[in-house]
């Protein structure tokens, strides 16, 4: 007898009589195979102490045969021999044949012990390293996957959230497994577990990650899926939320403004947390319709959300360009000026748009009786152009000044005081364009 065989003969001895102390196994009374079984279970042990997984996997499957019910331990173990034994064979077929046997031993310990729990969501890891390539097989690695987030409700390891996300990627692109809203309320259940896991203090960031990849690598959502698929869902449920964020979130990443459903989740958004960027995106949303009446309140609400003076003066601005739009040009001139008061950046910005009302006005303003109180609002309009240093605007509006020849017929003096009248209501200095 040689010395492997020596040892394992001592062995066999020695886990004789612990085994007869333990609970749990279940030796034949038949002496024959009973000696048989204590041999091949202390022999199998001993190669997988010593990491001889291969020369391992004989002696256990002997036991796996012929005593299935030894000991829970045959496939406790039995999964790291066989694993350990595809890891060490370089003959693909041999080497599937262990992977499948890690499998079996799996769904056979189920069988046997009720305590799935406990060894579930490993299947679900060995599943996808074996299979995650075989297109025949992909399928029951997502159900491996979804078997242990029942039985668990979840999965402990939050990093297999990527490979459980990962397999539904590629069952669907072997076997068109899924539509594309099925997919979307597996990843919007897996981020709902990662959120919860994030909240109970883990680093769920790589995995999110890689989730979020996957997901744009799928190429499901553009967005006439966003306007045509989720909206109508939204529609038919104003009160979905958890569908209002993600076309939002969608939205936004695929740079979907002009969906219906985009504004449609974005109020959802803002009438549960008002901010001035989302009155912000609202109103110009309604600026685009030509939704004035709507931008006005929505611009009204950014002033009284803005966080600081640029802000602010962002939000009059904007309703300056909107009462003009609605002819309230006091308004517009008043919400102007104020604007260039908060951010004296845009003055150049603001008084081009003033001297621009004014020059507009010449129709609507002028009486008629005297040529040069009509004309006393180009030089309003000059002045406004000097102040935002606009050259070119100011030789336009002095161009349109009175004459020399018409300051004398009517009896006034070149630098003597005159209002403008109508609603721009300024006090100029009569000056002539020659």
């Amino acid at each position: 007898m040689n010395i492997k065989s020596t040892l394992l003969g001592l062995s066999a001895l020695l886990l004789a009589g612990m085994v007869q102390a333990q609970d749990g196994w279940n030796f034949p009374t038949d002496p024959a195979k009973e000696a048989k079984a204590r041999e091949l279970n202390a022999a199998y042990t001993d190669y997988m102490q010593s990491e001889q997984y291969v020369e391992a996997t004989k002696p256990l499957h002997w036991l796996l045969v012929n005593v299935p019910e030894l000991n829970e331990s045959l496939y406790i173990n039995g999964t790291k021999i066989y694993d350990g034994a595809a890891g060490l064979v370089t003959d693909e077929a041999q080497k599937k044949i262990y992977q499948d046997s890690v499998i079996t031993l799996y769904d056979k310990r189920g069988e046997l012990y009720d305590n799935a729990s406990k060894w579930v969501e490993n299947k679900a890891y060995y599943s996808y390293g074996y299979y995650k390539d075989d297109a025949k097989k992909i399928a029951d690695v997502v159900n491996a996957f979804e078997k242990a987030i029942e039985v668990n409700e979840g999965l402990e390891t939050t990093g297999l959230y990527g490979q459980y996300f990962n397999s539904i990627y590629r069952n669907n692109a072997h076997n068109s497994a899924y539509t594309p809203e099925q997919i979307l309320e597996k990843y919007s259940f897996i981020q709902s577990q990662l959120d919860k896991a994030e909240a109970a203090g883990k680093d769920v960031a790589s995995t999110r990650g890689t989730v979020e990849q996957i997901l744009v690598a799928m190429e499901l959502i553009d967005c006439d899926f966003i306007e045509n698929t989720m909206g109508p869902k939204l529609t038919a449920d104003p009160t979905n939320e958890a569908l209002a964020d993600q076309i939002f979130k969608y939205s936004v990443q695929y740079k979907c403004f002009s969906s219906n459903a985009f504004l449609q989740a974005l109020e959802m958004k803002h009438a549960k947390e008002p901010s001035f960027s989302t009155s912000q995106v609202i109103a110009m949303r309604y600026m685009q319709e030509d939704n004035t009446a709507k931008a006005e309140e929505m611009w009204t609400q950014a002033l009284s959300l803005a966080e600081n003076t640029s802000q602010k003066a962002e939000s009059q601005m904007e309703l300056s360009k909107i009462y003009a739009k609605q002819g309230k040009k006091s308004a517009a001139r008043a919400a102007a000026r104020e604007a260039a008061n908060l951010d004296s950046s845009i003055t150049s910005d603001v008084y081009n748009m003033i001297a621009g009302m004014y020059m507009n006005a010449y129709n609507e303003c002028r009486a008629g009786v005297s040529v040069i109180k009509d004309r006393a609002i180009f030089i309003a309009a000059y002045n406004a152009y000097q102040r935002a240093g606009n050259t070119s605007g100011m030789a336009q509006a002095r161009a349109q000044f009175p004459s020399k020849e018409e300051v004398f017929a009517e009896g006034m003096q070149v630098g003597q005081s005159l209002s403008t009248g109508c609603w721009i209501g300024e006090t100029v200095t009569l000056a002539t364009r020659d």
